[in-house]
């Protein structure tokens, strides 16, 4: 199985997209396929509830409720690993630490800049390719 913690970016592109062959719309479609196994935990469901209802994006209250909650049944609630080394964005820091609880898992996101250089860390594209 491919473990993923799909980073925020992803999903809200995802959301927002009108390309329904955008590779966040992909990634998206696969995790409600059952394709693979996102990992999350407390802080990451909560970043996830905090941006995806902005007003500033055009994404359904219910929309959102329902993809966080589909998230949440067919996950895997993980524990962070530290990682001791500084990150290009701190904010980020739970989503790489929660990648690393499993051994095969990836990150995938649209930001690859905010991450430590890994082959962990992939781009929405090269997780569709992958799978």
């Amino acid at each position: 199985m491919i473990y993923a913690v799909i980073d925020t970016n992803v999903l809200v592109s995802a959301l927002i997209t009108k390309n329904p062959e955008a590779a966040t719309a992909k990634v998206v479609r696969l995790l409600l396929e059952q394709e693979f196994v996102p990992l999350y935990d407390a802080d990451i469901i909560a970043e996830y509830e905090d941006v995806l209802h902005r007003s500033k994006f055009p994404i359904l209250k219910e929309t959102a409720d329902a993809l966080i909650s589909f998230i949440i049944e067919n996950g895997i609630e993980s524990s962070r690993v530290d990682f001791e080394e500084s990150m290009p964005d701190e904010d980020d820091r739970v989503f790489y630490e929660v990648s690393l609880s499993q051994d095969d898992s990836f990150l995938v996101t649209g930001n690859l800049k905010h991450y430590p250089m890994s082959p962990r860390v992939i781009t929405p594209a090269d997780f569709v390719n992958l799978i």
